[in-house]
């Protein structure tokens, strides 16, 4: 239901509030430039420090600009389930295609209370939804057998995969077969990901190279292997460069560079250091984006 090149998109900010005529620039420059899917609301665009109220409007907004030209997912997910579920009805009220539900993070959940937790929001709300695996900012790993156990709910229908293991994906993957879709939740692993049977990328560097990113995906999904490998090896020193700090610190730096957007992040993010902005702007002007 949900491959290719999706777009973790950032949330631009202008004086302390949203910048919706910014952010339906970015989105029109996505669907421009052949990316699959918009995914608003998650870790990159900053939805921790986002209001209800925002985090309602910017999904509206998103779903009213995309105008069914490509799939909406929308960032739910919430350590509390309750939150998680309002969330999620949300979303399907506003009209997106599907909702992305990160695993709960600080209460540390056992694998049962991973299942319970993605089962309740699976049956309040009739929505497709895609696990969101990323122990690096979670403190939990979400397993294989659980997601096997999940993929039985007949609307979660896909997993973003961001523990940073291709053997863990090749695991889900036996594990599951055809009835989870696995997606990359790590630029840099897009390909070996794919190579083991992922069906693309929920990815940060499209916000800044999206015309890249959905060629290297369509290149591998044609057969085109020799094509991935050359745009996985160009696009790889943007996949580290936006990591050179927190995501997304990087990517709004980027954006800001290429007058997209004003650049502004919310505490407790700060902006980026004089080294490693100076790092990135290198970087973005070998590749051409400045």
């Amino acid at each position: 239901m949900f491959t290719g090149s999706l777009v973790a998109i950032v949330t631009p900010f202008r004086n302390g509030k949203v910048d919706e005529r910014a952010l339906g620039d970015l989105i029109e420059f996505q669907i421009a430039n052949g990316t699959d899917g918009i995914v608003p609301c998650g870790t990159t665009g900053e939805s921790a420090t986002l209001s209800h109220e925002e985090h309602d409007r910017v999904v509206g907004v998103t779903v009213e600009a995309v105008r069914r030209r490509v799939s909406v997912i929308a960032g739910t997910g919430s350590n509390s389930t309750d939150e998680a579920i309002a969330l999620t009805q949300h979303a399907k009220a506003a009209g997106a295609d599907g909702a992305l539900l990160i695993t709960p993070y600080y209460n540390k959940p056992m694998q049962e209370g991973l299942f319970r937790h993605y089962k309740a929001v699976a049956e309040a709300v009739d929505l497709p939804l895609v696990l969101y695996n990323i122990p690096g900012r979670t403190a939990v790993n979400m397993t294989p057998a659980t997601v096997a156990r999940l993929s039985a709910v007949r609307n979660i229908v896909a997993i973003k995969e961001g523990a940073g293991s291709v053997q863990q994906v090749s695991e889900i993957i036996q594990a599951c077969g055809d009835r989870m879709t696995v997606l990359s939740g790590d630029d840099a692993l897009t390909l070996p990901m794919m190579a083991v049977g992922a069906k693309g990328v929920i990815t940060v560097t499209a916000n800044i190279a999206p015309a890249d990113m959905a060629a290297m995906v369509d290149a591998f999904a044609a057969g085109n292997l020799a094509e991935a490998k050359r745009l996985h090896h160009k696009l790889y020193p943007l996949f580290t460069a936006l990591f050179y700090e927190t995501n997304p610190i990087p990517v709004k730096a980027a954006l800001a560079m290429m007058g997209k957007i004003d650049g502004e992040l919310r505490l407790p993010l700060s902006p980026m250091a004089t080294d490693t902005r100076e790092k990135l702007a290198r970087v973005m002007k070998e590749y051409g984006l400045i």
